[in-house]
């Protein structure tokens, strides 16, 4: 079998096997045989996860690429049943063509639907929660290989616990999402600097639809995004094709790729490369259709770890993240992104039953991070922050246990869907501890 890898290179996986179903009965088959030789069965998604919550390890690989596509769409309702291995960029297009949209967005739209709801994929909006908020029913192929449909009025507790899974509990067919009349967003995009942002960063999230910055950790400036909706009756002003190309094509990817690469090889130029990108950061005002507006095509590889902390908590966190960059051997090249969503009621949900503010850290692929990276872990855990699963970290079941008052219910639940472990893997063993 060939060797599996992930987007970000942090995760490799020789499965034993791998198996493309055309249809549920094939990969029930593929679930009674591994189940029978008491080996294990991972879906693959597109491998854009950052922790190795998505790596088949030495079992069965089921590649559900062609589960792909809208099986049904109420315009009426807003209610549009997919098929799990859509990705992300193929729903909202086909979304848009039937005059729908999802509420919010992640900037990344690589993933398929229900990767992105089993890590909890997630945008910003101080009003709206994760991906997973959005979704209505599931249905799923169990250990035993029998398939099993869950909403809130049917197998409840299942449906609390799938609609962010992490794959443990069964292997997804269809979700069906709530979804919403298609939509245009207003993006205004101004620099500014950190300590105002952060002064003023409650009143930007109640007075915006969706905010989010950008700051270089060697630098003082941030590049602060506000999306809100178009209002009715005004056409949305997309930028023109040849900017849109210059500026996200050639600027944010190819540019910023060579100033990365630069960065590796002389990594005493990081930190007055970091000012120069954050001092070139300029206003740029447009309006389109949400999706593309949401998201944002990312050519340069790297490593990423992202906290959930309580939004009281945001300006502290930040402040000591700033002091301990001051105190790192190996500069850091990329930006650090902070976004907000509003509390709900997933079990595993990073925003569980709390406002909060996402700050995501990042570095090149190839330069050194885990100092960093350990460093930003100590300062968000010392304020209750929960890690994001499919990014980078540390944490196993019994220190995530203290953060989510869910977890051993959703343990239980894993207990009697999956008793022998078939859809587990290193990572999810370290999570949430051994299966029974």
């Amino acid at each position: 079998m060939q060797r599996w890898t992930n987007w970000a290179g942090t995760a490799t996986a020789t499965p034993s096997a791998l198996v493309a179903p055309r249809d549920t009965d094939e990969a029930a088959a593929a679930i009674r045989d591994a189940a029978r030789g008491g080996g294990t069965v991972r879906p693959l998604g597109t491998g854009h996860s950052f922790s190795g919550i998505g790596s088949p390890d030495t079992g069965c690989a089921l590649d559900l690429s062609h589960w792909s596509g809208i099986v049904h769409a109420d315009p009426h309702t807003g209610l549009v049943k997919v098929r799990a291995g859509t990705p992300l960029h193929r729903l909202n297009a086909e979304l848009d063509g039937l005059g729908l949209a999802m509420a919010n967005l992640g900037d990344i739209d690589r993933q398929t639907i229900a990767g992105a709801i089993s890590t909890g994929t997630h945008g910003t909006g101080a009003g709206l929660g994760g991906l997973a908020t959005q979704v209505e029913e599931l249905e799923l192929l169990l250990a035993d290989g029998t398939e099993k449909r869950c909403s809130a009025a049917e197998n409840p507790e299942l449906f609390a616990a799938a609609r962010l899974g992490l794959g443990a509990l069964g292997v997804i067919t269809t979700v069906t999402l709530r979804c919403v009349p298609a939509f245009s967003l207003v993006a205004n995009e101004r620099p500014a600097r950190l300590d105002d942002v952060l002064d003023d960063f409650d009143q930007l999230a109640a007075d915006n639809d969706h905010v989010e910055f950008y700051w270089f950790p060697h630098a003082s400036n941030t590049l602060v995004k506000r999306n809100n909706r178009l209002p009715a009756g005004q056409s949305p002003k997309p930028l023109h094709p040849l900017r849109h190309f210059l500026e996200y094509e050639v600027l944010e990817n190819r540019l910023f790729g060579a100033v990365c690469r630069l960065g590796r090889a002389v990594p005493a130029s990081v930190r007055p490369l970091n000012r120069f990108c954050a001092a070139t950061w300029s206003a740029r005002s447009y309006s389109d259709s949400s999706h593309r507006v949401f998201t944002t095509q990312r050519n340069v590889r790297f490593l990423e770890c992202e906290y959930a902390v309580p939004r009281e908590a945001l300006r502290d966190v930040l402040h000591e993240l700033r002091a301990a960059v001051g105190r790192l051997d190996d500069p850091v090249m990329f930006p650090v992104e902070v976004r907000v969503a509003a509390p709900d009621d997933v079990w595993l949900s990073t925003a569980y039953q709390r406002p909060s503010a996402y700050i995501a850290i990042h570095q090149f692929r190839g330069m050194p991070h885990r100092r960093w990276f350990d460093a930003f872990e100590d300062i968000a855990g010392a304020h209750g922050g929960r890690p994001h699963w499919g990014k980078m970290h540390r944490l196993d079941a019994a220190a995530l246990r203290e953060r989510y008052p869910r977890f051993d219910d959703f343990r239980r639940v894993r207990a009697e869907v999956d008793p022998t472990g078939v859809f587990r893997n290193p990572y999810l063993d370290r999570v949430l501890g051994a299966c029974g």
